[in-house]
């Protein structure tokens, strides 16, 4: 069933998201989601809690990946604690795209150093079955943890997270991570039927997710699909861009801004603009007047400094990092970002002075 249609064909009444506070719909990350005027460029990370942080190591200790997404409490100190250190101006909930299919008992582990491992890949229409639809009862620690959140973050917007149907079959159907995505693409070209049927339903998986965390109090979602650099633009179009526009129309209604962002998709932005979101994401490789340019207008645009400049010395950084606002100068909306997530071995205390080097350039 589609994530837009009920069971009797009528269109759904969507429940408004949580009213939110004043202070939280005017801050700088959402006034720059909207395109309208900020104070200052809104800064914040992917992977911004995570191995970086000494404290985040610490809380971790002993606490494998997938148990630390489903403890409340973890969520909450992991995900304040870059808010806390950095002063980003936007907090992003901690948990990983598999989380959800964990929760509907698809047998999988994050493998230290290797990433989510699925024990027995998706390969068959009989395998469809195993995808049940998610339920908010499945994941009533995220509802949890985003409530904690809301009232500890105050007037800093929570941002919502999942992974882009594509990128969760890539897994599923390669069994774990991949650098050839043989498996999946020999399904997406030999079983056209058979791959459009299994993004579909991982799109009403997906948009389930990221609407138990609109409704517990997200200001913002984010849509990470991670791999689908490895895509010519063609196939995208023809047997992706379908399934990740049903998961941005299916959480449309709530007002809430939609992000998209992708690794090495610097010739998917437009069709990737097209999905729907409001704000899309552009890696390192593409400069952002270009970025905007090919996603076309009336969306902001969130990037895109190479993380790897943060291991460069300050000057380096600050160099890089003027290049990334000059590029945005004349964009309506810009949201300062890597152009992926912070690497594990980052200081981070440059992160700290990155933060505070792009609000002060960019005081108005």
């Amino acid at each position: 069933m589609s994530a837009n249609a009920s069971p009797t064909g009528q269109t759904p009444t969507v429940t408004p998201a949580p009213v939110r506070n004043d202070a939280v719909r005017e801050s700088a990350f959402l006034k720059a989601c909207r395109r309208e005027p900020v104070p200052h460029t809104p800064v914040w990370f992917m992977r911004q809690a995570g191995r970086s942080l000494p404290e985040y190591r610490k809380v971790r200790e002993g606490v494998g990946m997938l148990d630390s997404c489903m403890r409340p409490d973890l969520v909450t100190e992991i995900t304040l604690q870059p808010v806390r250190r950095h002063h980003v101006d936007a907090a992003i909930y901690f948990s990983d795209i598999v989380v959800p299919l964990k929760a509907i008992g698809i047998d999988l582990d994050i493998k230290p150093g290797i990433g989510p491992v699925v024990e027995q890949p998706v390969r068959t229409r009989a395998d469809l079955a195993r995808l049940r639809d998610l339920t908010p009862e499945d994941v009533s620690y995220v509802t949890e943890a985003v409530g904690m959140l809301t009232r500890e973050l105050g007037s800093t917007p929570l941002i919502g997270f999942a992974g882009a149907p594509f990128t969760l079959a890539s897994y599923l159907v390669e069994g774990g991570p991949s650098r050839t995505y043989e498996n999946a693409k020999a399904m997406m070209y030999g079983d056209p039927e058979l791959w459009a049927d299994l993004l579909d339903r991982l799109a009403d998986i997906t948009a389930a997710f990221l609407k138990v965390q609109i409704e517990a109090g997200a200001s913002a979602v984010q849509l990470f699909d991670s791999w689908a650099g490895a895509l010519a633009p063609a196939d995208y179009r023809r047997s992706v861009l379908a399934s990740s526009t049903k998961v941005f129309d299916a959480v449309a209604g709530y007002g809430v801004p939609r992000i998209h962002f992708g690794v090495g998709t610097g010739e998917l932005l437009k069709p990737m603009g097209e999905a729907g979101a409001d704000v899309v994401g552009a890696d390192w490789r593409v400069p952002l007047d270009e970025a905007a340019r090919r996603v076309g207008p009336g969306k902001a645009i969130q990037g895109n400094l190479d993380p790897t400049v943060l291991f460069a010395g300050r000057e380096a950084v600050e160099t890089k990092a003027q290049e990334v606002l000059d590029s945005a100068a004349g964009l309506e909306g810009h949201i300062f970002n890597l152009g992926h997530g912070v690497m594990p071995n980052t200081d981070a205390d440059a992160l700290t002075r990155l933060v505070e080097y792009v609000h002060t350039r960019t005081a108005r």
